[in-house]
């Protein structure tokens, strides 16, 4: 039989654990200063020295790439904008003035012709307000909801039912030869003059801004592109020239590649993007500067021949405010002023015989418009209502006859405008084309060429 140990009844007790060292994680700045000390000691080597070098080549070749990447294609977006879409929206915009001016026009003449107005004097009317319909159809999908513009189109959309229906009836008032079809188309006058064209106006002003402002962004100078570029070469001559001083070799292939791809860079870039700058400059200070002019000629022509149709029309029933003339007739020679400034000044801005030549047309067209503008109204004064309108609306030697050669000539000296800002401006656009993709492959080839000239190196330590 087995008994305890003699001894009392001590209870043994397991010896109390010691403790286990706890791992505590190196503290970030203990690891950066390893690091650091591990980069220095790399350093006090030329193999050491050259990786870093290479490496620090390597991603400068590279940011340069993506810098002059992302710079370029910011700028052939917005030389895009200037081709697509700027410039046909305030083209647009011009011709949704030009439009709701004419058909202004052509209603006072229709009028005038008496309660058979002829079929064409119509289909003109009608061609006219379809296509500014149309034209702020097309403006409004283009346009952001919150935007000046989207406000002007949403102003137009809302008057010109409004109009049209004035304009019917103070048609249906003249078949019937009644004098209330004058006071609607008056009224209506006053709806397109005082409404209707200020907001067009106001659109094709905000349409413009923008085009000068897409023009502006694209003609910006790269300069990080071009400051980024001068510092990767200068990084590489200086490394080709540590390189030959230390192993007395001229070249080093790798580097010599790197050192061509970045060049071709730079250039490109420079030639590239001055040659978009100059286009488009040339684009907005003739193109642009003299479309803006020959605009509003057509539209202070338009607005004339309108008022001179109404002075008929009206008959002196619409006085200026201190009642010492006609309206109508006060509002011409005011346009015909405006037309005549605006026609010498689109001759100076004229840059060849093509563009010369329809202004100098127009500016003959008004001068013989003026003279028989007076002869209409001596005639008138005279008590000849029917002499002074054959005088205007006539089809012989009439001032409605020189109306339209202005008219003819002003629409020859845009289109020839319209053309010469498109292919100054696709010509700036052109000379980006292509360089973002280009400047990205040629940091890259170049970014594996200073890898592989520093390998190169590297391989003679081995």
């Amino acid at each position: 039989m087995t008994h305890p140990p003699s001894g009392g009844s001590q209870t043994l007790r397991a010896p109390d654990p010691v403790s286990a060292p706890v791992a505590v994680p190196e503290r970030p700045r203990a690891l950066r200063a390893v690091q650091a000390e591990r980069l220095r000691a790399a350093a006090t080597t030329e193999p050491g020295r050259l990786r870093i070098i290479g490496a620090v080549l390597a991603l400068l070749v590279v940011a340069f790439g993506a810098v002059t990447t992302l710079e370029v294609s910011q700028r052939a977006a917005a030389a895009d904008d200037v081709v697509g879409r700027s410039q046909p929206l305030s083209a647009d915009a011009a011709d949704i003035y030009r439009f709701l001016a004419d058909a202004d026009t052509t209603a006072a003449g229709g009028f005038l012709a008496g309660a058979q107005e002829p079929e064409a004097v119509q289909e003109r009317y009608r061609e006219d307000i379809e296509e500014a319909a149309r034209l702020l159809v097309k403006a409004s999908g283009n346009t952001a909801s919150d935007s000046a513009s989207s406000r002007e189109i949403a102003t137009l959309n809302r008057l010109l039912p409004v109009y049209t229906g004035l304009v019917e009836r103070a048609r249906a008032n003249n078949r019937q030869g009644l004098p209330l079809g004058g006071a609607y188309l008056r009224y209506a006058n006053q709806k397109m003059a005082g409404e209707m064209l200020p907001a067009a106006e106001r659109l094709y002003a905000a349409e413009t801004g923008r085009l000068e402002s897409d023009s502006a962004d694209a003609r910006r100078l790269p300069l990080l592109s071009v400051g980024a570029g001068i510092v990767v070469l200068g990084a590489l001559v200086w490394m080709q020239r540590r390189t030959y001083r230390r192993t007395n070799r001229v070249l080093n292939h790798g580097l010599l590649a790197a050192t061509a791809a970045a060049s071709v860079v730079l250039l490109w870039l420079t030639v590239g993007h001055t040659v978009a700058r100059t286009e488009l400059r040339s684009a907005m200070t003739h193109g642009q500067a003299s479309l803006d002019v020959l605009n509003d000629a057509r539209i202070s022509s338009l607005k004339a021949r309108a008022n001179e149709n109404l002075t008929l029309v009206a008959r002196g029933a619409v006085l200026t405010p201190d009642g010492s003339a006609d309206q109508y007739e006060a509002d011409y020679v005011t346009g015909m002023k405006a037309l005549k400034d605006r026609l010498e000044k689109a001759g100076r801005l004229a840059d060849d015989a093509s563009g010369r030549t329809p202004v100098a047309e127009a500016s003959e067209g008004v001068a013989q418009w003026r003279t028989r503008h007076r002869e209409a109204r001596a005639t008138d004064d005279r008590g000849d209502y029917e002499g002074a309108l054959e005088q205007i609306i006539g089809t012989g030697k009439s001032t409605g006859q020189s109306f339209r050669q202005v008219d003819g000539a002003l629409e020859k000296a845009l289109a020839h405008e319209q053309d010469e800002f498109t292919s100054a401006a696709e010509d700036g656009r052109g000379a980006l084309r292509g360089l973002p993709t280009g400047a990205a492959a040629l940091a890259v080839l170049g970014a594996a060429a200073v890898i592989a000239g520093v390998n190169r190196r590297l391989s003679e330590y081995r």
